[in-house]
């Protein structure tokens, strides 16, 4: 009983100081400066080496996609060694991990050389710890942190939900990394051990494209757009009360993470940046062709009346088009709900091959998600919809979570889709409610045979190596088939978590999802 009393006026005491500091509100943005992304160059390294590419195609955008997690990794720290004016870095998460670290001290050296840094965070994943780090930045010269719709109180997230959930339950979700504006990197990768395929528990399945030329200015008008957006706050306000970590301990910290043999992977990623070198070289074997930036408007945060005129799905549907022979879908969280079911459907019975590879139960980290699209499944199957969902031992992650010396199972992140085997969008929009109306993205549309083929080929090639191909028995139940092994349940769970699925679909949480 004392226990329980104890518990209630802990929750109590929460509540109050959640209900003090959310009425203490944000704090005004009439001193706020609007910045701009710095005019590219050819008189600095990167300049020399990609602007001569690019005159030689006049409007054109060159891509190179990157699969693997640490290659990504060390990409974007020799960027970042690289960079000779600017940096702007736009994420929905940055963790204080291996990796994240080691970013943070990579683009404080950077600044300290000259270079202008502008990172923009999304602040639902930031912790006490991270506060610390960021306030360090911000008070650093040619460093500005922003907080994208933040939240009031520093303490858990789960109190700013409490009294203003209205507001930060919209979340920015884009990615971008860009250098000098004469190269980016845009996919579904955040900033943590994980999205490198260097975490403990899971390596995630994800996409980067690295793109030079025409599109990386439409990236830093979009990163431009969110950066001077009415929910974009500098750190400096939102973190005035934080004490900031020290530049020593922060270099010390990167210091312990190098000198780590666990770390010794993703530490080796940096020294075997092949692909930048490459680019640094003029020998990347970029493909040339039309690309274009499609993104939420970030007034969509603000639930604006007319929200058609600032999302990115119906920006996305326009630059696609109708397919008409094929739609190959990769989305860890697919909730296509009734009219993404009926319209999937019925292009699946129009003679369109439509083909998504997902999560599986086994492989998920949001089971709620799982809720939302398990009801869909039945009827996504008897259009002809072919799905495929992610096995937890996917053998790609698995063997690459080997060679770091973990036992890291694996999870889909990827969010892209190919159309009619001619364009591809690489991005952060999942195929869900919450990235359709909830969130902000962003990413890219690439009209590219080689890499919508390529997508195709990934998804029906997936099982059973990757994945597991779903059917239907004639009694109408669900089938899971790997190889010659065939399940009738979701394979590799317990009762357990398949009963809490069950519930989910019966309460009407979708719009969350």
């Amino acid at each position: 009983m004392r226990f329980a009393l104890r518990c209630a006026a802990a929750w109590t005491c929460g509540v109050l100081l959640a209900l003090l500091t959310g009425c203490a509100g944000l704090p005004p943005l009439q001193d706020r400066p609007d910045t701009h992304a710095l005019a590219p160059s050819d008189q600095t390294p990167l300049g020399r080496a990609i602007m001569p590419q690019a005159r030689q195609h006049p409007g054109k955008t060159g891509v190179v996609a990157v699969q693997d997690g640490r290659v990504a990794f060390g990409a974007r720290v020799a960027l970042v060694r690289n960079a000779a004016r600017s940096i702007d870095i736009q994420t929905f998460i940055w963790h204080d991990d291996a990796a994240g670290t080691l970013l943070y001290e990579e683009v404080l050296r950077a600044a300290e050389r000259g270079v202008r840094v502008r990172i923009l965070l999304d602040d639902a994943n930031t912790t006490r710890s991270i506060d610390s780090i960021l306030a360090l930045l911000a008070s650093q010269p040619n460093v500005e942190v922003r907080l994208y719709n933040p939240f009031v109180s520093r303490g858990p997230k789960a109190l700013g939900f409490l009294t203003d959930f209205s507001r930060v339950n919209h979340r920015m979700h884009n990615k971008s990394f860009t250098v000098d504006n004469l190269v980016a990197v845009v996919g579904g990768r955040n900033i943590a051990d994980e999205y490198f395929e260097t975490g403990d528990r899971t390596g995630l399945v994800d996409l980067d494209v690295i793109a030079i030329g025409a599109v990386v200015g439409q990236v830093s008008n979009e990163f431009d757009l969110f950066w001077n957006s009415a929910s974009a706050y500098p750190a400096k306000l939102i973190l005035a009360g934080v004490q900031p970590q020290t530049r020593d301990a922060l270099a010390q910290r990167a210091r312990a993470i190098r000198e780590d043999p666990a770390a010794a992977k993703i530490v080796g990623a940096i020294a075997n940046a092949e692909m930048v070198r490459n680019l640094m070289a003029g020998r990347l074997d970029t493909e040339w062709t039309t690309a274009a930036v499609i993104n939420d408007d970030p007034s969509k945060t603000l639930d604006p009346p007319d929200l058609q005129a600032v999302e990115l799905l119906p920006r996305l549907r326009a630059a696609f088009g109708r397919p008409t022979a094929s739609l190959a879908l990769i989305s860890p969280y697919f909730v296509p709900g009734d009219p993404g079911t009926e319209l999937l459907a019925e292009l699946a019975r129009s003679g369109v091959q439509v083909e998504v590879l997902t999560n599986s139960l086994a492989a998920t980290d949001e089971m709620s998600v799982q809720s939302g699209y398990s009801k869909h499944r039945k009827a996504l199957l008897r259009a002809g919809v072919q799905l495929y969902e992610l096995r937890p031992e996917a053998t790609v992650i698995t063997k690459r979570a080997r060679e770091t010396g973990r036992s890291s199972s694996a999870g889909l992140h990827a969010k892209t889709y190919a159309v009619d085997g001619r364009a591809i969008f690489v991005g952060s929009f999942n195929l869900d409610p919450r990235s359709a109306k909830l969130n902000t993205e962003m990413g890219l549309v690439i009209d590219s045979e080689t890499m919508a083929r390529k997508l195709a080929a990934v998804v029906q090639g997936s099982s059973p190596e990757l994945a597991y191909r779903l059917s239907l028995d004639d009694d109408g139940r669900i089938l899971w088939h790997e190889g010659d092994r065939v399940y009738t349940v979701d394979p590799e769970t317990g009762a357990f978590k398949r009963t809490l699925v069950l519930i989910g679909t019966w309460l009407p949480i979708d719009w969350l999802l």
